[in-house]
């Protein structure tokens, strides 16, 4: 059954998955806007997984409803799908090339096809010298980058990583948010899940992060910072002990000067008081919390209303 939604390329209503007695997931709420790279965040263990799967339709849910590029049943999308699951497996024997071209061939793209694809996306990806490379000859941060290239070979509408930096070293994560970027620029939708900010930071058009089996927030990376005050670094030009006094509540020394939180009202008003008082202004920076910080109070907030 296909449902008709122009403006997104996902849409989840209060899924629900039970193991046992055990809630992994309650209630989450999902929309992914058609072109988007949009971010799943959650400690391990939050049911990030789980919602990805019942997303896809490999598990179902056990309450709510969801669509996958407008069909109620996301299996009949599946040839449009990529797919990138957080266990990692290949054929140890097959050479790379073959092994994204199989891949393909699962979702419905001709052998030669695939093939060529593949050779390309490897030269491409800087790894054009392991075309012909078993993949038990590869390491495995290379074994994984070929499993990720299986899983776009078939230029996918919609695209699903699971955790896909995990494992990876530091060249191979640049090669895959250059990959991501370009899946994006081509028009397809991305959603991946992980927990380390930094990816997210700098890909992520939405995200939303998970704790507790819940869907604690949801919006871009500016509105999670959002909810984190803006900091200050003052550096007087004339330090005394007294400049304490002039400073909100709960400033600290911090680097020669003094860190604290800006007041609702700003810090004009505390710069004049400074300089009046004699103190002067060596140096000042703004500092934007990071979505890390936005991270560690979102689900802080999530264990403390757990635990009580």
């Amino acid at each position: 059954m296909r449902v008709q939604d122009d403006h997104l390329a996902l849409r989840a209503t209060g899924l629900v998955k039970r193991f046992g007695d055990r809630r992994v997931v309650d209630g989450i709420d999902l929309a992914v806007p058609t072109g988007a790279v949009y971010g799943v965040l959650g400690p391990n263990g939050a049911g990030k997984t789980t919602t990805l799967r019942m997303l896809l339709g490999i598990i179902e849910p056990d309450e709510g409803t969801r669509t996958l590029l407008g069909h109620a049943l996301p299996r009949d999308a599946s040839d449009r799908v990529g797919y990138l699951p957080e266990e990692r497996g290949l054929y140890p024997g097959m050479k790379a090339r073959e092994a994204i071209a199989f891949m393909g061939a699962l979702r419905g793209l001709d052998w030669s096809t695939g093939r060529k694809r593949a050779a390309t996306m490897l030269e491409q990806a800087g790894l054009g010298h392991a075309v012909d490379s078993k993949i038990r000859k590869l390491s495995k941060g290379m074994a994984q980058f070929v499993q990720l290239l299986g899983s776009v070979v078939h230029q996918p509408d919609f695209l699903v990583l699971d955790e896909p930096f995990s494992g990876l070293d530091p060249v191979n994560q640049e090669r895959l948010e250059a990959l991501i970027r370009g899946e994006r620029d081509r028009g397809a939708t991305i959603l991946f899940s992980t927990h380390v900010m930094a990816h997210a930071e700098r890909l992520c058009d939405r995200l939303c992060v998970i704790a507790h089996g819940k869907r604690r927030f949801e919006g871009t990376v500016d509105d999670a910072r959002a909810l984190l005050p803006m900091k200050a670094h003052y550096v007087p030009h004339h330090p005394a002990p007294g400049i304490a006094g002039l400073l909100p509540a709960g400033a600290q020394e911090d680097r020669g000067g003094w860190r604290f939180t800006l007041p609702p009202e700003g810090i004009e008003g505390i710069l004049v008081r400074l300089i009046d008082a004699g103190y002067g202004i060596s140096g000042l920076s703004i500092e934007r919390p990071g979505l890390h910080d936005a991270f560690v109070r979102i689900v802080g907030e999530a264990a403390r209303e757990q635990a009580a």
